[in-house]
Order: structure tokens, then C-alpha cells, then sequence
């Protein structure tokens, strides 16, 4: 890919744009003045350059408001950008996220250019387990289905017989277990555990869960659910299922990201709280100006590691490290399983 230089803005161009960032939320957010003049300067760049890359940008909703609001073309959890990326026209994705979920991108649109602005992004739960670790298991529990969170890498997904997310989950194990009367689950154990009290299986015998954790999700504690009650009558407290189920027990909702922001939209409290991501309370605030927020959240260094800057440099001169590319043979395979997801979520086809 040759480098190529964004168009500079006027200053009547950077007077727009930093209304358009003020009035898409960033103000209410708390940036000021000289935060959106910093902020116009690069997204308006950014704006102006991805039309010449043909390029696409994803961002999950764990990112950086001034990116999620400012130049992501759209937002959503690791579902909805997995199945947005694959039907992208562009030629070039640039994926505001973490490593997993590049890797997915390009597996689903091999024929892409998927760059990752922080080449550095990784995630804590795809760490935690390896392809390796994935065979060793099912020589363990022969003939058990693998069924992988897609907070996983490459590697893993392709030892795996589906991909699930935190959505569609229970969905799918469900579809497994009419079949099978064990399945594995990989790797995040707190997320494993709730999935066996909803589907009334036993953890380690039925439902076999690798022992992995997001740093994230598994800090909330779950002894300040009371206090919060207490201090915010009639509160609705939302937490991911990735939370503990000692956390998850107490709440008014569980679900992925998407989920938490439909509950918001559809229902009518005094106040939310979103146990989760910090990202995700800050997308909610623009979104739902009406309603009151209160934050128990935690900030994801890895989601937080992508800024503008890197994204600008994405577009203009992408490095070899920020250039994504799943070695074929262990696209394929991960591809299948990926597939299988969106057959088994959806019903376009059944066991």
C-alpha cells in the first residue's frame, strides 16, 4: 500500500467539524474547547482520506468516543462489526478494536486490507488460551463439541467447531446440547458458569469451561451491588456476561453490549447503571440524552490503545504491524466455525 497524505482542512473546515464533533455528544462528555479543536484537526483528516482508500472504519463500543463518534462509519459488539465487515464494500478495513477482532475481519473478507491501528491491542481472554491448549482439551473430552468465544485469536477459533459471542451464546450451546450431552467452552470461565445456570448444566461435567478471565469484567465486585441500590432508588443495574455470577445473580439484566443498549432504549427507569467497559456508558449518554446514567465501569487498556493519530497513520502509511493477515490454512478453518455461528444464531439452518 503507498503512502499517500490526508487533504488539509481549512479553517472554516475545522470551525465545522468541530460543531459536528460538539453536537454528536462530545461536549456533553466533558470535552472542551481545545479537546475538539484537537479532535476536529484529526478526524476531519481522517474523514477526508478513507473516501481515497476506500476504506471503512468499524469501531467497537468499548472504543474512544472521539473515534467512535468522529469517524467510525459503525459501532456495534463483536457480532454486529463481524457480519458489517464481511458485507463491507470497501477495500481496506480499519479496525478500531483489539487484535481478535481484525483477525476475524480479514478471515471473513480475505480478499481486505485489515489494518489495526495499535498493533499492540491484544485482549487478556484471547491470551489466555492457545491452539495447543484447545487440542489438548478435546483429546481430554473426545467427541465434545468446541464451542470458542470470539475473544479468541485466529488459532483458536480454527481448533473450534463454533464461534459464539456473548450475545448468542446461550443460543447456540443450547443447539449444541440437543446433540451432545457434553460441550466444551472456551476460554472465559465466568462468562462459562453463567451460561451453565441458564442452561441448567453443570459446570466441569456437562458444560467444561476453560479457565480464562477478561481484566475487565472480572474486577467488578459484586458486594457493591446493595450499596448502589441503596444510595440510586429503582436503579437498573445491566452487567455483561463476562461479570461473576455471584455479580450476575444480583442484577436486572445480563447480556452482551448490544443487548445492555436495547434494554436501555426499551425500558424507563430512574437510572442505568452498565456493569461493563467504560466505553459503553459513554455511548449510551449520547445516545440516550434523556436518561441518567451511573458508572461502575472499568477503562480496557487494550481497547483504550487506539487513538486518532494511529488511525490517521493507518490510512496514510500503514506499517507492516498494523497490516492483519491470517495465514490461509488457519483462515479456512476459523472460517468455518465463524460460519457456523451465523447459521446457528440465526436459523438458516438447523442441526
Amino acid at each position: 500500500m503507498k503512502p499517500i497524505k490526508a487533504p488539509e482542512p481549512t479553517a472554516a473546515d475545522l470551525r465545522v467539524e468541530r460543531d459536528r464533533l460538539a453536537g454528536l455528544g462530545l461536549s456533553d462528555l466533558g470535552y472542551c474547547a481545545g479537546d475538539l479543536a484537537r479532535a476536529a484537526s484529526l478526524t476531519w483528516r481522517i474523514n477526508a482520506i478513507k473516501p481515497l482508500r476506500q476504506a471503512v472504519i468499524p469501531g467497537h463500543v468499548y472504543q474512544r468516543p472521539e473515534i467512535l463518534l468522529g469517524v467510525a462509519d459503525f459501532i456495534g459488539d463483536s457480532y454486529k462489526l463481524a457480519k458489517l465487515c464481511a458485507e463491507s464494500k470497501a477495500q481496506t478495513i480499519v479496525f478500531c478494536g483489539v487484535r481478535f477482532m481484525a483477525e476475524t475481519a480479514n478471515i471473513l473478507s480475505p480478499e481486505k486490507c485489515v489494518l489495526l491501528p495499535a498493533a499492540g491491542a491484544g485482549c487478556s481472554l484471547s491470551e489466555s488460551i492457545t491452539a495447543a491448549d484447545v487440542r489438548r482439551l478435546k483429546a481430554q473430552h473426545p467427541g465434545a463439541p468446541v464451542a470458542a468465544y470470539i475473544n479468541t485469536s485466529a488459532e483458536v477459533k480454527a481448533e473450534s467447531d463454533v464461534v459464539v459471542t456473548s450475545a448468542n451464546a446461550a443460543r447456540i450451546l443450547g443447539r449444541l446440547f440437543a446433540r451432545h450431552p457434553k460441550v466444551l467452552f472456551v476460554p472465559d470461565e465466568l462468562m462459562g458458569r453463567n451460561l451453565a445456570a441458564v442452561l441448567g448444566k453443570k459446570p466441569d461435567s456437562e458444560l467444561v469451561i476453560w479457565k480464562g478471565a477478561c481484566i475487565v469484567h472480572d474486577k467488578f465486585d459484586a458486594f457493591a451491588v446493595a450499596l448502589y441500590r441503596k444510595t440510586y432508588p429503582g436503579v437498573r443495574i445491566l452487567a455483561h456476561m463476562e461479570c461473576s455470577p455471584a455479580l450476575t445473580a444480583l442484577v436486572d439484566f445480563v447480556g452482551g453490549t448490544g443487548d445492555m443498549m436495547s434494554y436501555v432504549e426499551t425500558t424507563r427507569a430512574p437510572c442505568y447503571m452498565l456493569v461493563t467497559e467504560c466505553g459503553l456508558g459513554e455511548l449510551a449518554r449520547t445516545r440516550f440524552p434523556d436518561k441518567n446514567f451511573v458508572f461502575m465501569c472499568r477503562l480496557c487498556p487494550y481497547m483504550k490503545m487506539t487513538d486518532l493519530r494511529s488511525v490517521l497513520r493507518a490510512l496514510e502509511a500503514p506499517s507492516a504491524a498494523q497490516r492483519v493477515e491470517v495465514p490461509a490454512e488457519v483462515a479456512t478453518k476459523a472460517r468455518t466455525a465463524i460460519r457456523r455461528m451465523f447459521e446457528l444464531a440465526e436459523d438458516t439452518v438447523k442441526l
